[in-house]
């Protein structure tokens, strides 16, 4: 579900090392957060999860939101 609103990610935000890296989790501390998939007023480029963002956790914003996730246990 990319353009619907930009998704905050558990990653704090940071460089990625210059080799290709599957599923890179970032720093494992910062003072940014890494929002993805663009929302309802970004370009197609914008709106893929390969785009970042970086804000501050308490910043708010009528484009931010989050996706719950439901795990069955083992």
């Amino acid at each position: 579900m990319h353009g619907n609103v930009y998704g905050w990610c558990q990653d704090w935000y940071g460089k990625y090392n210059s080799e290709g890296v599957a599923d890179p989790k970032g720093p494992a501390e910062g003072s940014h957060r890494v929002l993805r998939g663009g929302d309802y007023g970004s370009s197609a480029r914008s709106c893929r999860s390969v785009c970042r963002l970086h804000k501050e956790p308490s910043e708010r914003g009528p484009g931010y939101g989050f996706r719950l996730v439901a795990s069955q246990g083992p």
